[in-house]
């Protein structure tokens, strides 16, 4: 964070939507990084420490953004990720969860919905570099809320924003049923067809994370919902 500003890596090979996107966010108070392709981002992501949250396009030249998000993830599993996709490509969007993108926003999109996203993520960022009371044992395993984490002693899994948003919904009904219509409209806004989908990768993905302590099971109730079986 540079000047206790929040500096975003904005990838977008559209130079005029570029243009337009880091005008906006730096009249909203963010630091902008603006890149053209996957290469540029991550070689700037490389050599800029401060970077706090990477704003993605999918289709763009060289290194495309589901590669960036690899990339980048795999250099800080923690960067908060989101990804700008075409409506014709939201399918697309389950595999960029799977790389652990935090959000995704369709074009054309509002820009104060893209800032209410970004914002929502910046929050994630300063309670994590807060001190956190919201420790939750479940079995063998700690779960840190703020800062979106799940141990076993030394080892340590990082989540998403959503996975957390999911985990603590979850935590919260412990050993009861977690109604899957309600998960998806507090954490997705909507329980459409694309966000139920969305959801299931997640449940997938804190699954293997919570996998860590075999006694604790995460069970799919068919036609209602989820729930999370531990101590």
């Amino acid at each position: 964070m540079r000047n206790n500003k929040i500096c975003i890596l904005l990838a977008e090979d559209d130079v005029n939507l570029g243009l337009i996107l880091k005008s906006f966010l730096t009249a909203k108070g963010f630091d902008v990084i603006l890149t053209r392709d996957g290469n540029e981002a991550l070689n700037q992501y490389k050599s800029n420490t401060g970077i706090d949250v990477a704003l993605v396009d999918v289709m763009m030249p060289d290194k495309d953004g589901f590669a960036l998000a690899r990339d980048l993830k795999s250099m800080a599993s923690d960067l908060p990720l989101i990804f700008l996709t075409a409506k014709t490509m939201q399918d697309d969007i389950l595999k960029g969860f799977e790389l652990g993108a935090d959000d995704y926003i369709t074009k054309p999109f509002s820009m104060d919905v893209l800032l209410a996203r970004i914002n929502a993520l910046v929050n994630r960022i300063i309670n994590v570099n807060q001190e956190s009371d919201e420790n939750v044992r479940l079995g063998n395993l700690v779960f840190d809320f703020s800062r979106q984490t799940v141990s076993k002693g030394d080892e340590l899994k990082k989540l998403t924003a959503k996975e957390a948003d999911l985990l603590k919904l979850l935590v919260e009904n412990k050993n009861n049923i977690t109604d899957r219509k309600t998960a998806l409209e507090l954490i997705w806004g909507n329980d459409d067809y694309f966000s139920s989908r969305s959801m299931d990768v997640y449940i997938t993905r804190l699954r293997k994370v919570l996998k860590m302590d075999e006694n604790i099971e995460l069970m799919n109730i068919h036609g209602r919902g989820y729930k999370l079986m531990c101590n």
